[in-house]
């Protein structure tokens, strides 16, 4: 694609990098067949050809974004689809955040979703205030059928329709707290190894389940996990809000408190049970290359995350329990088969442990979480939700499996059938408890 942008614009280092982006894009098509949004759509605007052409534009004539471009932006999930379709290399994730960017910087948004949004970028990266407000929710829910309904075809969904979003998706209850950060887990027996696990935010808060199946796993098989003192979110959510000096600066107090841990303590990896954390996590290299203090330091880091399955897969298992009599659903997060590139990983590693592993059919496309879009965009969240969970029903599975606990709570929303973790179904192939259901 060719580009006409001034000398002046490209010595700003993120121009530059957009310039070599839209530069690789060779207008194929391709990745319009694997976009979720173009395929309920069907508009050109809605895939990311489209949207490549509006940041395009954007970026080159440097001007604020229309009303047009930000709805088309908006719309996207950054599921990363498109990037495992193109075959010409074209990092779409890095064009679309730095859109997101612009549009934050320079787009005026009616007051209420201003107000929406950064209610949300405040309260979700915090536990406490994430507990406090799951509590709030839960009461306000049976509210929720008494808030008119929006007309149907609207352009975009009015601040009561992601107030009922918001309610539907909140839990019957929660879980006690799960360990505090600075805790150590010793490994049980010799030690083979030594990790950081992350701790996450809005999953401490409504599954703490899953970390604990991690270090219980872990600590059976000789490995001693620390829960890192002063960490904070990774900045996922906030960094695809637009809000980008919030994101870039958790990334660099993480990475000031894995270095001290890294120098202290050792730490063979920073092991992560959320995949859309740690597509973050492994692109703070990228975020913060222009970053004369970080900028090494965060390439380090980016280096030593890895998925829990990654490192699960260096590790020689316990015999497995299971007899091969429960049939598993795999949801591939698009974090994690998109994000990272790890796809075969997890369904192997159930089936040897005991598992009947079934693939999904279009199991490229989002289940619809993608971090805060269900509820900004709660009706193509759903119409998402009720074809992958329509997919899930045809293998007739016993149990759903992901490893993202976005796609589980999205997914849970629209189905009986119980979803955990895929480490929780490994802890309890290697003498784990049985998992937690919904």
């Amino acid at each position: 694609m060719k580009t006409e942008f001034s000398l002046a614009q490209l010595a700003d280092p993120d121009i530059a990098e957009a310039d070599k982006i839209l530069r690789a894009c060779v207008h194929c098509g391709f990745c319009t067949a694997t976009c979720p949004t173009y395929v309920l759509l069907g508009d050109e605007l809605d895939s990311p050809r489209g949207r490549i052409y509006l940041i395009k534009e954007m970026l080159e004539k440097d001007r604020p974004p229309t009303a047009e471009v930000v709805k088309h932006i908006d719309r996207c999930l950054s599921c990363l689809a498109c990037m495992t379709t193109c075959p010409s290399g074209v990092n779409y994730m890095h064009l679309v955040d730095q859109a997101r960017v612009r549009i934050e910087r320079d787009f005026s948004r009616p007051r209420a979703e201003r107000l929406l949004r950064k209610v949300l970028a405040w309260v979700l990266p915090r536990p406490d205030l994430f507990r406090a407000s799951m509590i709030l929710a839960r009461l306000g829910r049976p509210f929720a059928a008494l808030l008119p309904t929006p007309k149907a075809g609207s352009a975009s969904p009015t601040l009561l329709r992601r107030i009922k979003a918001m309610l539907a998706l909140a839990p019957n209850g929660l879980p006690a707290p799960g360990p505090a950060g600075g805790s150590v887990f010793p490994a049980i027996g010799e030690r083979r190894g030594r990790v950081a696990l992350l701790q996450g935010c809005a999953q401490q808060v409504l599954a703490p389940r899953i970390n604990q199946a991690a270090i219980n796993l872990l600590t059976r098989h000789g490995v001693e996990v620390v829960l890192v003192k002063d960490e904070q979110c990774c900045g996922a959510l906030t960094h695809h809000l637009g809000h980008d000096g919030d994101a870039l600066g958790r990334a660099r107090a993480n990475i000031s408190v894995w270095q001290r841990e890294l120098e202290q303590g050792g730490l063979d990896a920073i092991l992560v049970t959320t995949s859309g954390c740690g597509t973050v996590i492994k692109d703070y290299g990228f975020m913060l290359r222009e970053d004369r203090e970080f900028a090494r330091p965060a390439a380090r880091i980016s280096l030593l995350a890895k998925d829990i399955t990654e490192y699960l897969a260096g590790i020689e298992l316990l015999p497995s329990a299971q007899n091969g009599n429960l049939t598993i659903a795999y949801h591939s997060a698009c974090s994690l088969q998109h994000g990272q590139k790890i796809t075969a990983l997890p369904k192997e590693l159930l089936s040897k442990n005991g598992f009947v592993v079934k693939d999904v059919p279009e199991s490229h496309l989002c289940c619809g979480s993608a971090g805060t879009y269900n509820i900004l965009q709660p009706d193509i969240a759903s119409r998402l939700r009720d074809r992958k969970v329509a997919n899930i029903a045809t293998v007739k599975p016993d149990m759903i499996a992901a490893g993202n606990i976005g796609c589980m709570i999205q997914i849970a929303s629209g189905t009986s059938v119980p979803v955990v973790h895929t480490i929780e179904l490994l802890d309890w192939a290697t003498g784990g408890s049985r998992p937690g259901l919904n």
